[in-house]
């Protein structure tokens, strides 16, 4: 990336950002980065440009905001009402009072990010969570390895003459507090962290927010009110449909997860569903327990009190777990096999 000198006068999508800024910072010049080749031209960074200002306080930390997920010049999307993509990304990581550039791993993150979104058409939007598959700066021994996204505090959506824009800003998580989204909402886990942190400052030296007992305890009792609003679970799933009974295969490390979106699911009348490669499980509440059956696709209808006790029962460890209220279908825990990136079995939980 290279420093980007020129703006052509027409550029409205681009001053429309630019004049949402204004009441915030005035006149103050950014640190701004801008690619030397551009995408549609074969260049490798989607993001036109990325501004990033330095703020003291609440702590020390930049504020990135990015152009180009939106339309920054001539209209070309074929929807009125929005412009490019429907947004822009914000991102607020801590940084020392004596930084005088803001740091290179998030610059590549925002690309990343927007490369994301260019190839393969899905877009963010609020309380959406991402893994990361490892710690947000690569090679860093930080705990943020996830990010969710949740509207900028200080940038409300602005329409532009291409059309509606928001500013979904970036805040990194760690994995257990992905699990608590998991099991509650990620809108309403963001908006209860931001009493206490206004900005939802990205804090890579930072220990789980849920190390703190008080907050810990009012995310534990909304989620247990609310239950959770994530209706699916992605893993490795096998569905042995031949065997009598239907076996139902899936990993010690899902196990806990699996156990605590059925109790954060059914009992509010929602249903849940593992989706593997090649298998689908839904998991429905209902009067009467009973499994259907369809090629490789099994629904699980689970009556409340088969429902408890088979939370109770499953645990993260290799076995067989009857369904109560059901002799034709059987959870089966095998064990997980972590591979390196080379493909070598680095670590094996049973």
């Amino acid at each position: 990336m290279a420093d980007e000198s020129d703006i052509s006068d027409d550029a409205s999508g681009w001053d429309a950002i630019d004049a949402a800024l204004e009441p915030i910072y005035g006149d103050r010049e950014p640190y701004h980065v801008g690619t030397v080749l551009p995408y549609a031209l074969g260049g490798r960074d989607p993001i036109h440009g990325i501004s990033a200002y330095k703020n003291a306080e609440p702590v020390p930390h930049w504020h990135f905001v990015t152009y180009g997920l939106s339309e920054l010049w001539a209209k070309e999307s074929t929807d009125p009402d929005v412009s490019g993509y429907g947004f822009e990304l914000t991102f607020r990581p801590t940084c020392k009072a004596k930084d005088k550039k803001p740091p290179n791993w998030a610059l590549n993150f925002l690309q990343n990010l927007g490369r994301y979104v260019f190839e393969t058409g899905n877009i963010f939007g609020v309380g959406h969570t991402l893994p990361l598959n490892g710690p947000i700066e690569q090679g860093s021994s930080t705990l943020i390895q996830v990010v969710s996204f949740c509207h900028d505090p200080q940038l409300p959506p602005i329409a532009t003459p291409n059309g509606s824009v928001e500013f979904l800003q970036i805040v990194g998580l760690t994995l257990d507090e992905m699990e608590a989204i998991s099991s509650w909402d990620a809108e309403a886990f963001l908006e209860l962290r931001s009493r206490d942190d206004a900005y939802l400052l990205t804090d890579l030296t930072r220990e789980s927010w849920l190390a703190d007992p008080q907050f810990a305890g009012k995310v534990n009792r909304r989620s247990k009110k609310d239950g959770s609003s994530c209706d699916w679970m992605s893993l490795v799933l096998e569905c042995d449909t031949k065997s009598s009974p239907v076996r139902v295969r899936l990993q010690t490390i899902a196990a806990v997860g699996l156990r605590q979106r059925l109790l954060n699911r059914l009992p509010y009348g929602r249903t849940f569903t593992l989706n593997g490669k090649n298998a689908t499980v839904v998991f429905k509440p209902g009067k009467q327990s009973r499994m259907k059956l369809v090629e490789d696709a099994i629904t699980i209808t689970l009556r409340e009190d088969h429902l408890v006790s088979l939370a109770k029962s499953l645990q993260p460890h290799v076995g067989i777990y009857p369904i109560p209220g059901l002799k034709n279908v059987v959870l089966e825990v095998v064990r997980t096999e972590i591979k390196d990136k080379d493909g070598n079995v680095v670590e094996i939980v049973e």
